[in-house]
């Protein structure tokens, strides 16, 4: 992400507020070495491996989407940047132990999927909001797996693997923080403009949300 504001990308996607015209948690200096460095935060035994490198911070923020029909924009001479083709929520028992907390996207993208006639590779980006490092890491590896689909999601056959190279390429949630209930909005806005400079494509949005909820979309130009 601070590569993304370097190139100027952010210049549109941000509302400068009291003085603050850009993220201030960005650390364009931190190494891996540096992040391998850091003591778990959250479970401090041996296995612990959430650390403040690894997970989102918790910032202040808001966002805003307009969402509207094409001839609503075009009477208001305002642009398209992209186009909302369907969404599905979904929720998981975390509480009893049934699934984790975070992982209620992973039963939603299936269903999207199948109701849409896609596969998970038919997509140009990815943006899985990155609550924590793990949290987007488990969702892959849930949807590799052919077990875990089988007995979890009711699949015949894994949802597979995604070219890694088109997830969440300007950054996510471990850099920019995760405001609460604006975080959607950022990463909406985000893939709109993705789509709208590259003139085509499709786009997966996976978010997971407190309570054991989860929102995807599918975004295309």
């Amino acid at each position: 992400m601070a590569a993304a504001y370097a190139e100027g990308w952010q210049d549109d996607l941000i509302t400068p507020f009291l003085g603050l015209t850009r993220d201030n948690n960005l650390r364009p200096d931190l190494t891996l070495e540096k992040l391998a460095s850091l003591k778990p935060a959250f479970d401090r035994s041996a296995s612990g491996t959430l650390t403040a490198g690894n997970s989102t911070p918790l910032t202040d923020g808001a966002s805003l989407v307009l969402l509207g029909s094409e001839a609503w924009a075009r009477e208001r001479g305002l642009p398209v940047l992209a186009y909302l083709r369907d969404g599905e929520a979904a929720a998981v028992d975390f509480v009893n132990g049934a699934e984790g907390l975070l992982m209620a996207p992973v039963y939603a993208v299936p269903r999207l999927l199948a109701r849409n006639g896609l596969s998970l590779q038919d997509f140009d980006y990815y943006e899985i909001h990155e609550a924590f490092a793990a949290q987007v890491l488990c969702t892959l590896k849930a949807w590799e797996d052919p077990e875990y689909c089988k007995a979890r999601l009711g699949l015949e056959a894994p949802l597979g693997s995604i070219d890694r190279a088109r997830l969440n390429v300007k950054g996510s949630s471990l850099a920019a923080g995760h405001p609460f209930a604006a975080t959607g909005g950022r990463i909406v806005a985000n893939l709109a403009k993705l789509l709208s400079v590259a003139g085509q494509g499709r786009g997966l949005i996976s978010i997971c949300a407190a309570g054991g909820q989860g929102v995807t979309a599918i975004i295309e130009r």
